[in-house]
């Protein structure tokens, strides 16, 4: 059974949501605002986040940032308003995980986070045996990335990635300097792929080389392949 936070200031929408996810056999907890929502989101040990963006005291946008920048990587899954382009783009700069538009259906809900649940749950690192050595880091230009500690640092600075910002790099990485399109990478990093924003793929590119890069503008790593997608260059 996993636990999931619902942070929704609609009685009607919080109690459908808990209804759907009960049925999917999950624990749910509630919040109704902006503070209770950011508390909770730190102590309940919630496994994924139901996470509206309009609430009182202050938004979904504020509790995700705060979450992250804390080191939180709970999955977190936004609900927008029909429309409402910026929301998601927004969300999902700040990290969040995928989102989905009200009104929306219960069997959607369900697969949204089924499919996170599964994806927290692969991503999640092994636990090394008493007395294992640590795999050697993987280096790239000014970028260390330790995978078992799913640790990026950049001229020894940690650098702080949202989660589908690391399984982006990740994803780039293992194509050992392959073209891969952006649907092949909405499909593999988010799991889906016409339901998602085209342009997500670009925003958290634009990100990664804004964290890793020396010049963003100019990239040496993450590169743009015209017409067909990107590729990742190590030298």
């Amino acid at each position: 059974m996993s636990r999931i936070l619902v942070v929704e200031d609609n009685a009607n929408m919080r109690l459908g949501l808990r209804r759907i996810l009960e049925l999917e056999g999950h624990e749910v907890v509630e919040a109704a605002d902006g503070p209770s929502g950011l508390e909770l989101g730190r102590v309940c040990g919630a496994d994924l986040i139901v996470l509206d963006l309009m609430l009182p005291g202050f938004g979904g946008h504020r509790i995700l940032r705060t979450l992250r920048e804390e080191g939180s990587a709970v999955p977190v899954l936004i609900l927008t308003a029909q429309g409402e382009e910026m929301d998601k783009v927004q969300g999902l700069q700040l990290g969040a995980d995928d989102y989905v538009t009200k009104p929306f259906g219960r069997h959607e809900l369900a697969a949204r986070v089924a499919a996170l649940l599964r994806r927290a749950q692969r991503d999640a690192p092994p636990a090394a045996p008493a007395g294992a050595r640590r795999p050697a880091p993987e280096r790239f230009g000014r970028v260390e990335l330790r995978r078992d500690a799913r640790a990026v640092t950049c001229d020894g600075v940690p650098v702080e990635l949202a989660p589908r910002e690391y399984d982006l790099l990740i994803a780039l990485i293992d194509r050992g300097g392959a073209v891969v399109t952006r649907l092949e990478l909405l499909r593999e990093v988010w799991g889906h792929s016409a339901a998602v924003l085209t342009r997500t793929v670009d925003y958290h590119v634009a990100e990664l080389r804004r964290k890793l890069e020396e010049d963003p503008a100019r990239p040496r790593h993450i590169l743009t392949v015209r017409k067909a997608g990107y590729r990742f260059a190590c030298e």
